[in-house]
Order: structure tokens, then C-alpha cells, then sequence
């Protein structure tokens, strides 16, 4: 029999048991904050993370070992990055005091255009394949980054990853299980199988050793000849062949004409801290919109877990995700209105929507005045104060399943994240970047870091940044806690790949929350369920500036470690 969703709700949230019991913090924090003075790093797998510390002790700048762990990690956890993927970043310059923002996302294949959708009657572009590959912007961030703030010579800074490639490495527990659910469904496509198998057929196990010698080959040949080899060179061509043979539409040109931008991030001030993301093509600007719908609240009121709580949160992101779905798109193609979508006054209108007692069933975005017309996350920090808040991914886990000839890396799909109607802010267009959903985040307090975060996992992102603001802020957390502590999403919210959505949906809630929480939701209409590892993964480094010392966090769901020295 078929149990209702509230019944297991219940039953979920009555028979949760902690982990164990601790004498300070917070009784769901699985640890403390790790504290070091010379230098942090926070990642979701901890051998990455020993490689960022070494990189740091060998002299280089937090942007070297941010660098030398994504390349990492593109080994170890090919199920959320890969040099097939995109990059963005924002970086705290101690010299100048500021933050410096990056967006390495790639745009879409000049030679594809809309028309062939509507030749092949698609409502959305298909998630696996040739159609929803995008030029990969990874390894462009990678050297935008260096040579804007690195110190070590790159060849030294991919080291670890050329070397982990080649003797193997032991795959963590949690990466094994998503590397194990991608093979039945990209092993179709030519080279993924020699690539990411380990005889062929199957995903390497928990603790199994895995090597990947193609992407040694890869890497050694970025050390050597530079960005040029993978854009330019023989890289870029190896790719259009291999796109070409599939019936793709990716090629060489699309490639030797890839550039990364430098962005100034956006802020809204949250109770004094200014919290910092950066502009669309991202969605980083609906965790600043859910911030300032949420700051008209005293929430020192209004205990953490409650049902206020979970209320007003979940109709502060469908608020939010209504402009979402219509405003955020790639900046060239659309004057996204963000002055107007961040301002206190806009936030006090959408605020003005919110029924305390009642779930919001049908919103619409707002109208701007005329003249307006699974992922990895990373964060480093070195000794003279810099600081990098790094994502980057394939989409969907290990990306199209496009994996060209002997690389070792596979494409990713962030093309599915067009809208294929006409007239919409996100719709595709030859050249232009999709929407995107990886976004890293930054909070300053008094014009000096105060933290470096973010969250993993698709539309959950802004959804999870905004918690994590809220945990340390509203309701006193220190990092590891705002980590640790039982999250909610929400699912039914319009997407900018055109779906219409159907509220009021559903709030899901980790099992920490009481299941007096989830009656009274219930009662004010909203539908209660939960995510089954879909509550995002998350990092940060805080700093202190008085002492001077960093406090890192890694949290319990993924397999991640926070160090320092």
C-alpha cells in the first residue's frame, strides 16, 4: 500500500535520530568550525582539499589552489564538474579591497538556431546528446583567474591533478553512488564508457581505485602549451570532429571565439551585512530578492524551524522565482532590470503579497517600470587574506554524455536550459548563454569579508544561499551549524526554460524540523513533502578579522572537508 505523503512525512520526521550528542553548538551540528590562521580550504572531497592546502604551502595565492582543486575535482567528482563545464567566480583582493567577479560560462553553438528545434517539434532541448552542449568555459576561467591573481606557474598548479590521474584514487562513498546512477544513462554515448568505467561497464565503487589517463594527457597538455590548447589547439579540434561525427553542432569556431567576462557583483544590504552575488546569466540575484522580502521580518521573533518561519520563507521564494522565471537571461540579449528587482521599495510591493496565514495559489511576476524596458562548490583562502568562492559544473551530474575521443572529460548540457518559445528573456539564440543555476556567494560586513559560501544543487541554490544568510544572521549560527541545520526547498515555481509551474507546490523539509511545523504548513495550504538528496551541498570559509583567523565548514551531505593550517 501507498502511504500519503503527509503520513510519511511523519513518520520521517517523528523517527529521526541524531547522530550522536554534542557538549557545545547546536545538537545538529555534526562538528565545530576549523579554525587556522595562515590558510583554509573547503571542498566537497577531502583529498581535493589536502591538494588545495599544499598548493597554499608551496607559496601560492588562494586562486592557484582554487584552480589546482577544481582540476582535482574534475577527476575525483566527475558527477558535478569537469573541465567540459562551466565556471564562475568571485574573488576578495586583500591589496585593493574588493571583490572581483567571474563569469566563465560558455555560449551556444553560432551555427544552431531555433528553427532546427522546431524542424524536430521540441518543446525543451533533451538533457543528453549533442543538442544541449554549450562551449565549456571552465578551463578559460581557470586561466583568466591566473593570470589576473595567480603565483605559481599553472604547470605546477595541476600537478596534483595530473598526478592523481594517472596512479588513481579512491572514490568516495557518496560520489561512487552518483557515479554508479550516470553510467546506465551516458554509457550510450561513444567514449564515456572508456572513459569513466572501470572495465567498460560499470562505475568504480566506494573505495575502488580509479584512474583516468586521458585526462592526465589533457592536463599535461593545458600545463605545457596553455589556455590556447584547449580553444585553439589540438583540444578544440578533437572536439568539433567528435561533435561533428554525432551530428552535433559545436565546433571550432564556437570555440577559438570563447572569452570569459569579468562582472562587477551585486549586493543588497541584509540587517547591516552586505550579501553578494553575481549578475544573470545566473539566478544568484533571487537569493538577494528572497533576502530582502524577508528582511522587513523581525526574526528574532520567530524561532528557527517554526512554522512562520517555513511559511514566510516559502512564499518569499515563490515571489522571487516568478521574476526568475522571466527576467534572468543572458545580460547582451536582455536588459535584466536588476536595480528595480533589488531595491527595498520593489521588495516592500512583493511583500505586500504575502498572506501570513494563507499559501499563495496563483502570482505573477512584477512589472518593471517602462524605461527598465549537480555541481561543485569550493572555497579558498591563503595567508595575505584573499579569498575565492568558486562553482563550477557539467549539469545534470556528468553532463551530455558527449565525451570526445581520447580527452577524458565529458561536455556539458547546459543548453537544456533555454527556453524554446519565442519572445521569452531566456530564449535560444545562436550565441548566447543559457540561464544558469551555479552561482557563488560572498558576504562582507563593514567593507571586509565576513564569508565566503555557497550551495550546491540546481534551482535549490538561491533557495539554500538564502538559508544560509538567515542561519548565521537571524538566528546566530556559526558556519558549520548554518550548514548542519535541517533545510526546506520548494517545488512549483515557473522555470526560465518555460514551464508554468503550479502553486502553491510543495515545501520539503529535512527530517530536523518538528512535525508541529509540518501540520500547521498543512493547515495554511501548502503541500509538505521532502527531496531525497536534493538539499544541496555546501562550503565556507568565515574570517575573523579581529583575530585574524579563518573558520572553515564543510557540511554532512556530501563527502567534503573543511582544513587549514
Amino acid at each position: 500500500m501507498r502511504l500519503p505523503t503527509a503520513c510519511l512525512v511523519l513518520g520521517f520526521a517523528t523517527l529521526s535520530l541524531h547522530a550522536g550528542d554534542r557538549v557545545t553548538g547546536r545538537a545538529f551540528a555534526t562538528r565545530s568550525e576549523v579554525a587556522a590562521q595562515h590558510g583554509m580550504a573547503c571542498t566537497s572531497q577531502p583529498l581535493v582539499t589536502q591538494i588545495a592546502l599544499d598548493v597554499l604551502k608551496q607559496g601560492g595565492s588562494a586562486v592557484d589552489a582554487a584552480i589546482a582543486a577544481n582540476a582535482a575535482l574534475g577527476l575525483m567528482e566527475p558527477t558535478g564538474s569537469g573541465m567540459g563545464g562551466d565556471l564562475y567566480a568571485i574573488v576578495w583582493d586583500a591589496r585593493t579591497k574588493k571583490l572581483h567577479g567571474l563569469n566563465a560560462s560558455g555560449r551556444s553553438p553560432k551555427s544552431l538556431n531555433l528553427d532546427h528545434f522546431k524542424k524536430l517539434n521540441l518543446r525543451h532541448i533533451p538533457p543528453h546528446g549533442p543538442l544541449p552542449v554549450s562551449v565549456p568555459g571552465c578551463v578559460d576561467g581557470w586561466f583568466e583567474l591566473h593570470r589576473k591573481f595567480g603565483r605559481l606557474p599553472m604547470a605546477q598548479v595541476l600537478a596534483p591533478a595530473i598526478r592523481y590521474a594517472k596512479e588513481g584514487f579512491p572514490v568516495s562513498e557518496l560520489i561512487a553512488y552518483y557515479w554508479d546512477r550516470s553510467v546506465p544513462a551516458l554509457g550510450k554515448f561513444p567514449g564515456f564508457l572508456e572513459t569513466f568505467t572501470v572495465d567498460g561497464k560499470r562505475a568504480p565503487r566506494s573505495g575502488e581505485i580509479f584512474r583516468n589517463p586521458r585526462l592526465a594527457k589533457t592536463l599535461e597538455q593545458l600545463a605545457k602549451e596553455g589556455r590556447d590548447a584547449f580553444y585553439k589547439g589540438d583540444i578544440a579540434r578533437k572536439i568539433e570532429a567528435y561533435m561533428k561525427a554525432q551530428g552535433g553542432f559545436l565546433s571550432y569556431e564556437d570555440l577559438a571565439a570563447h572569452h570569459s567576462d569579468w562582472v562587477e557583483p551585486v549586493s543588497v544590504s541584509y540587517r547591516g551585512y552586505d550579501v553578494w552575488e553575481l549578475p544573470p546569466n545566473g539566478q544568484g540575484i533571487a537569493a538577494l530578492q528572497m533576502l530582502n522580502i524577508l528582511e522587513g521580518y523581525d526574526f528574532s521573533k520567530i524561532p528557527f524551524g517554526s512554522p512562520r518561519h517555513a511559511h514566510l520563507f516559502a512564499e518569499a521564494k515563490k515571489l522571487a522565482f516568478e521574476d526568475r522565471a522571466k527576467f534572468y537571461a543572458d545580460a547582451p540579449f536582455m536588459k535584466v532590470p536588476l536595480s528595480w528587482l533589488l531595491s527595498k521599495e520593489y521588495a516592500a510591493q512583493r511583500r505586500g503579497l504575502i498572506d501570513e496565514n494563507r499559501a499563495a495559489r496563483r502570482l505573477e511576476a512584477g512589472h518593471p517600470p517602462l524605461k527598465e524596458g549537480d555541481t561543485i562548490y569550493l572555497t579558498t583562502a591563503d595567508g595575505e587574506g584573499n579569498l575565492v568562492s568558486l562553482i563550477q559544473s557539467n549539469y545534470r551530474g556528468m553532463g551530455s554524455g558527449m565525451t570526445p575521443g581520447d580527452l577524458g572529460f565529458c561536455l556539458q548540457d547546459r543548453g537544456e536550459l533555454f527556453n524554446l518559445e519565442e519572445g521569452n528573456a531566456n530564449t535560444y539564440a545562436p550565441g548566447k548563454r543559457p540561464f544558469h543555476t551555479i552561482i557563488p556567494g560572498f558576504i562582507t560586513k563593514d567593507g571586509q569579508p565576513f564569508l565566503s559560501y555557497g550551495v550546491m544543487g540546481g534551482e535549490f541554490q538561491p533557495i539554500g544561499h538564502a538559508q544560509i544568510v538567515m542561519n548565521l544572521i537571524d538566528f546566530g549560527m556559526n558556519a558549520q551549524e548554518a550548514g548542519d541545520a535541517p533545510r526546506m526547498s520548494h517545488d512549483g515555481s515557473p522555470e526560465p526554460t518555460g514551464e508554468k509551474g503550479k502553486l502553491p507546490g510543495t515545501i520539503q523539509l529535512e527530517s530536523g524540523f518538528p512535525y508541529e511545523t509540518v501540520r500547521e504548513l498543512m493547515n495554511r495550504g501548502h503541500g509538505v513533502g521532502w527531496l531525497f538528496g536534493g538539499y544541496g551541498g555546501y562550503q565556507a570559509i568565515r574570517w575573523d578579522p579581529k583575530q585574524k583567523v579563518y573558520f572553515g565548514a564543510s557540511e554532512s551531505r556530501k563527502d567534503g572537508q573543511a582544513a587549514g593550517y
